[in-house]
């Protein structure tokens, strides 16, 4: 005899899947409309035969599934852990007024954070080098076609802004998350959305953030962001020289401190290059 599903399990059965990765599963949901279902317990039929209303806004839903290599006891333990962590790390963003996706539900025992859906692109499509590599959908993000035949030349057409604008508005979210003593550990333009409508930059993905005040932590987290800009983006010294200038000016006199830190973490860096 089966266990019966649960109402996150219902949902993600009805939900429309986005993109997977090693770690975790990315799914399209609608909440409301599956409220009444949820509550009658067990599922009695295929929930994707209702149709989702169109005037609901979509959520995300990040399903960080069983990994069968890892002890039963183990891995629950470690996915309660990483969705609670994942979950913390936004509120303390969310109150200390950084662009990042809300939450909207978190089940920990099924392995399940949801969060905003971002109506907008990620930014390694939009600067230059980026679109032609990317090959995968960012949390938020609807598949879809990167470019029309205008924006071939200069995606953020469809944006209004340039990409110097672009740049200043990483330094400062960066700043205000870094502020907040949080860590992102994962920073690249894949992690990064413009919003359609009111072009603000959203910070995604905080899968491997943590709570740190610590100089050596953000320095890291820069000097991660600076190697994603320089291996996917052509030209990018000057693209990172505006973030940081922006950053500065957000962090004021806490970025002395964190520029002798990122001077020292880019020359171990180049220490372990030449080593090999």
């Amino acid at each position: 005899m089966t266990s019966p599903l649960s109402s996150t399990q219902i949902l993600l059965n009805s939900s429309q899947l986005i993109s997977q990765g090693a770690e975790a599963k990315v799914y399209k949901a609608y909440l409301r409309d599956r409220l009444p279902m949820l509550s009658t317990g067990p599922l009695q039929s295929d929930a994707r035969s209702h149709p989702p209303d169109p005037d609901v806004a979509p959520v995300l839903l990040k399903y960080r599934f069983t990994k069968r290599y890892r002890h039963p006891t183990l891995d629950s333990s470690l996915t309660r852990q990483r969705i609670a962590a994942e979950a913390r790390s936004l509120m303390r963003c969310l109150r200390s007024g950084v662009n990042v996706p809300g939450i909207r539900m978190v089940d920990p025992a099924d392995g399940v954070l949801g969060m905003e859906w971002i109506d907008g692109k990620i930014l390694r499509a939009l600067l230059p080098g980026g679109a032609e590599e990317e090959d995968g959908s960012s949390e938020g993000e609807v598949p879809e076609d990167f470019e029309t035949e205008e924006d071939e030349v200069n995606p953020l057409a469809e944006f209004g802004i340039s990409v110097d604008a672009l740049m200043k508005m990483i330094g400062i979210e960066l700043a205000k998350m870094h502020l907040a003593d949080i860590i992102h550990g994962d920073l690249t333009t894949s992690n990064m959305m413009l919003r359609r409508g009111t072009n603000d930059l959203v910070l995604i993905d905080f899968g491997l953030a943590f709570h740190s005040s610590l100089v050596e932590d953000k320095a890291v987290d820069l000097y991660v962001l600076e190697r994603a800009f320089t291996s996917t983006h052509p030209d990018s010294k000057p693209l990172f020289e505006s973030v940081l200038s922006s950053y500065e000016q957000r962090m004021g006199k806490k970025w002395d401190q964190i520029k002798r830190r990122l001077d020292d973490v880019r020359l171990r860096g180049r220490k372990r290059n030449m080593v090999g």
